[in-house]
């Protein structure tokens, strides 16, 4: 499991949390509470990570025969 730095600050202004996840551009969400932005910006993370991974699949400058597939493998 990839752990992420996430930057969580009070916004005055907003009357809540914000969270940025630093290795993620431009993925930022936010609470009411640290809880909930804690929350918010996990299915943030995830959400940005599918599609990332989805943009570099079809950015490949070659084409998969019809029968192979994607499989996640663990190791360790």
């Amino acid at each position: 499991m990839k752990t992420y730095k996430v930057y969580f600050y009070y916004d005055s202004e907003y009357q809540g949390y914000v969270a940025d996840a630093l290795d993620l551009p431009g993925c930022v969400s936010q609470g009411k509470t640290l809880e909930e932005a804690d929350r918010n910006i996990r299915e943030a993370m995830t959400a940005y990570l599918e599609v990332e991974e989805e943009k570099a699949f079809e950015n490949r400058s070659y084409f998969l025969p019809a029968e192979s597939f994607l499989k996640e493998v663990a190791l360790g």
